[in-house]
């Protein structure tokens, strides 16, 4: 095995100061009825704190918008009680040694209408339709757009406020902000839309108005992907050019830091280069990049859902691109759920006590 040491270097940006490299990467649990994180999510979190991991991001907790959520378990972020229990899990994992950020969240059109603690709700997307152009609903207006826009501010205010030690925006995966960017969902002819660029519009909006509302320094993360949960082939940029152009504005927009979401964080991105996704994010922003998908395991999540285990994998691969500064920070997602002690082994070399991943774990809050 190669030595872990890349992976426990320090990190610091503007506020945020970091033992090491490894991040809990955002997993949905649904393990928060009505909205509220109660004790046995504080506990959880408080476990991963207290075993090494650098910078827990929380699950996705959804921001202030009667169809922002399909769930009524999961956690949201701006019922009272709801931002009650964020603080107690705050404080949790500060005592335990840790940092944390929250994933701010909106499902967009992912949500089938009827669903969610807002049943009576309509789901909010670009243009009302589903990739491959069947209209399922309405446009966001105008004003729709703007309460999404003040929403996701008044939710980073809120995180401020509590003590989170960063801030992520959830613009991957098919949700909300990321059918802004998907000319497969989005298909407004106003300044929302249009080309790859004109598309970022409202993320570069939601950007500028928390980096008013939190300090100068608190760290801003946005996490996008290239695949889509519709579309798992699915690509925003085909090439290092058209990425370069879709990052530079959100990057000048305010954001620190990119969580470029992949599947397997092993393969490259574009023909010609080994660099995958998190490379050429960090490439071509000059801002620090993390990188995930499949780290510490042989399987990627898909199978998780279907009731498929993984055994542990070796890092090798991540550690020697780690060295040659490829990324700044990798996520781990599936094995922190089975394992919440998996980074202080690794940081111990207790390689032979890593635990394979069990679909199981799924089930509950280890």
């Amino acid at each position: 095995m190669t030595s872990t040491d890349a992976l426990f270097k320090p990190f610091s940006l503007g506020s945020l100061e970091l033992p090491n490299r490894i991040v809990m990467a955002p997993m949905t649990r649904s393990k928060s009825p009505g909205g509220v994180p109660g004790q046995p999510v504080v506990d959880y979190y408080r476990r991963r704190a207290a075993n090494a991991v650098g910078l827990i991001i929380t699950e996705g907790t959804t921001v202030d918008r009667p169809g922002a959520s399909f769930d009524p378990a999961i956690p949201n972020f701006h019922q009272p009680d709801s931002l009650a229990g964020w603080k107690k899990v705050v404080d949790a994992v500060h005592a335990a040694g840790g940092k944390i950020a929250p994933q701010l969240w909106h499902v967009g059109l992912a949500r089938k209408p009827g669903t969610g603690p807002h049943p009576e709700a309509k789901s909010d997307s670009p243009s009302g339709i589903m990739p491959g152009g069947k209209q399922v609903g309405e446009a966001m207006s105008a004003e729709d757009i703007a309460d999404t826009i003040a929403a996701f501010a008044k939710a980073a205010k809120a995180a401020a406020e509590i003590g989170f030690d960063a801030i992520e925006l959830h613009g991957a995966h098919g949700y909300l902000l990321d059918q802004f960017f998907w000319d497969g969902m989005n298909q407004r002819d106003d300044r929302f839309g249009g080309g790859l660029t004109e598309r970022t519009t409202i993320v570069q909006e939601i950007v500028k108005a928390v980096r008013k509302e939190i300090p100068a320094d608190l760290p801003l993360i946005l996490r996008y992907s290239q695949w889509k949960q519709q579309d798992y082939n699915a690509k925003l940029a085909e090439t290092p050019d058209e990425l370069g152009a879709f990052l530079g504005p959100l990057s000048d927009a305010g954001v620190d830091i990119f969580h470029a979401s992949t599947r397997r964080f092993w393969i490259p991105e574009f023909e010609g280069s080994d660099l995958n996704l998190a490379g050429w994010t960090q490439k071509l922003t000059g801002k620090p990049a993390i990188t995930v998908g499949s780290v510490g395991l042989n399987s990627d999540f898909i199978g998780a859902f279907m009731g498929e285990n993984s055994p542990a994998a070796s890092l090798d691969g991540l550690i020697e691109r780690m060295e040659k500064g490829e990324f700044d920070l990798v996520a781990v997602g599936r094995a922190l759920i089975s394992d919440p002690e998996w980074a202080a082994k690794v940081r111990d070399g207790r390689f032979d006590e890593l635990e394979d991943f069990s679909a199981e774990a799924l089930k509950e809050l280890v």
